[in-house]
C-alpha cells in the first residue's frame, strides 16, 4: 500500500521488452536506502516488484497485464518516472490510500496556470471511471495523491501547487501527453457492495448485499 506522496523522480535507464512484457531498469537514490529484492515499489502510480538491485539502480519487470492498462509501454530510456516505496507500518499517512492498481489511463488536455496553482485537465480514457471522480475526491494521478477539482461529462481538473510540481514528473507533462490513473479504493468498495448481487451472472440469492443507498442515508454515512 502506498500514500501518494512521491519520494523522488527516477530515470529510466534501460528497458528490456518482448512481446508484452517489460523488464525496466531504473535509476534512483533516496529510495535505494533499504530497498530490497522483492519489496513494492510505486512506478508512476504502479505497483511493481524490485527484482535486483544494483549502484544507485534496481530492475522490475512489468507483465502484459499491466503493460496493456497503464502508460509504462510508452517509457524509454531517459524517461522520468514517480516513485514511493510501500508505506511503512506506523508511519504518516499524507496521502490517501494508494493500491498501485491503475484503474485506466487519461490524456491532459490543457495546462494552466491559477495564480501559485497550475491546473490540469484530463480526459479519462474510460467513461466508466467518472463514476469514482467527484469533486474534493481523492484521485491518484501517475501515482500522485492529489485531490479532484471539477469533474463534467468528459473532464475533470486537479490543482497542483508549486512543491508537487516540482518535485514529480508532472513539471515535464504537457498537453496531450497520457497519465495513470487510480481512483480513490474506497468508492470502488462502496460501488461493489451496492451493485453485488444485481449483476447478471449466477451469484446467488443469499450472497446479495442488503446495503442499500436507503441504507446508508439512515445510518448517516450519506
Amino acid at each position: 500500500m502506498f500514500t501518494g506522496l512521491i519520494e523522488e523522480v527516477g530515470v529510466l535507464r534501460g528497458v528490456t521488452s518482448g512481446g508484452e512484457m517489460m523488464v525496466l531498469h531504473i535509476g534512483a537514490s533516496l529510495i535505494m536506502d533499504d530497498l530490497k529484492i522483492g519489496d513494492s515499489v510505486s512506478v508512476n502510480g504502479v505497483c511493481l516488484t524490485a527484482t535486483s538491485l544494483g549502484d544507485h539502480s534496481f530492475t522490475v519487470d512489468v507483465m502484459p497485464q499491466t503493460y496493456r492498462n497503464s502508460t509504462l509501454k510508452e517509457l524509454r530510456s531517459g524517461s522520468k518516472m514517480n516513485l514511493e516505496r510501500a508505506m511503512a507500518a506506523g508511519g504518516r499517512f499524507g496521502g490517501h490510500i494508494v493500491q498501485g492498481h491503475v484503474d485506466g489511463t487519461g490524456e491532459i488536455r490543457s495546462v494552466k496556470r491559477d495564480q501559485n496553482a497550475v491546473v490540469f485537465e484530463i480526459a479519462p480514457e474510460r467513461k466508466s471511471l467518472f463514476k469514482y471522480i467527484i469533486p474534493k475526491g481523492s484521485i491518484t494521478i501517475d501515482g500522485i495523491s492529489l485531490t479532484v477539482v471539477s469533474t463534467s461529462s468528459s473532464l475533470f481538473t486537479v490543482s497542483v501547487i508549486p512543491h508537487t510540481l516540482g518535485e514529480t514528473v508532472l513539471a515535464h507533462k504537457r498537453p496531450g501527453d497520457r497519465i495513470n490513473i487510480e481512483c480513490d479504493v474506497l468508492g470502488k468498495y462502496v460501488d461493489h457492495l451496492l451493485s453485488y448481487g444485481s449483476r447478471s451472472g449466477n451469484e446467488e440469492e443469499e450472497n446479495s448485499s442488503r446495503i442499500s443507498h436507503d441504507f446508508l442515508a439512515a445510518n448517516g454515512f450519506v
